[in-house]
């Protein structure tokens, strides 16, 4: 027992999770050299809340894009079918030139 109250452990200090040698400064649980080493920040999932996960965001993950566009107006059952059958065949969810709902 301290005088100013029981006594605290040290800190423990996060090691980066691939050189297992510098402390923890930039997202992914990485080091500062391995963060921006080319390739390394890659091999680590991104840890943040805020990250686009899942079909349809961030980048194409090597589908191709879909055949082509449709008419059908977004939130209309036709649309959901449509983003259901290119979901199915692999494909990206979004074509540039689907219809866009105008007000």
């Amino acid at each position: 027992m301290c005088r100013n109250g029981p006594l605290k452990p040290p800190p423990v200090r996060k090691i980066c999770q691939h050189c297992k040698k510098s402390s923890i400064n930039r997202p992914r649980a990485l080091c500062w050299s391995c963060y921006y080493t080319p390739g390394v920040k890659d091999l680590y999932p991104s840890t943040s809340m805020y990250a686009r996960r899942g079909y349809g965001f961030g980048l194409t993950g090597g589908r191709p894009m879909p055949r082509r566009s449709t008419t059908a107006k977004p939130g209309t059952p036709e649309k959901i079918a449509v983003l259901m059958k290119r979901a199915k065949r692999g494909e990206q969810l979004w074509h540039p030139e689907d219809a866009e709902e105008v007000e």
